[in-house]
């Protein structure tokens, strides 16, 4: 097993968290416009004109970035989105 240097596992960590992440959403066939609507107010704090023009993005594409930022953020953000259900991936 090969360590790195003190300084080098610092500049990683710091590169790390520079780089946005991304929260995915997924479509499905189980949940209604609504319910997708709802949690992406709940995840997101945003307008509801938003997260209807995010829902769509999602159906029409099969997929959506719907949040960009802190790793931590991210995880907030796909864990609310996955309360009901949603299938969320988190992209680093």
């Amino acid at each position: 097993m090969t360590t790195l240097p003190v300084e080098q596992a610092a500049n990683d960590d710091e590169v790390l968290t520079q780089e946005p992440t991304k929260v995915i959403l997924f479509n499905d066939d189980v949940h209604t416009f609504d319910e997708v609507i709802t949690q992406l107010i709940k995840a997101l704090k945003c307008t509801s004109q938003h997260a209807e023009s995010l829902a769509w993005d999602v159906h029409n594409n099969g997929k959506a970035m719907v949040y960009s930022g802190e790793l931590v953020k991210c995880m907030e953000v796909s864990a609310v989105l996955e309360e009901i259900r949603l299938m969320t991936q988190i992209e680093v």
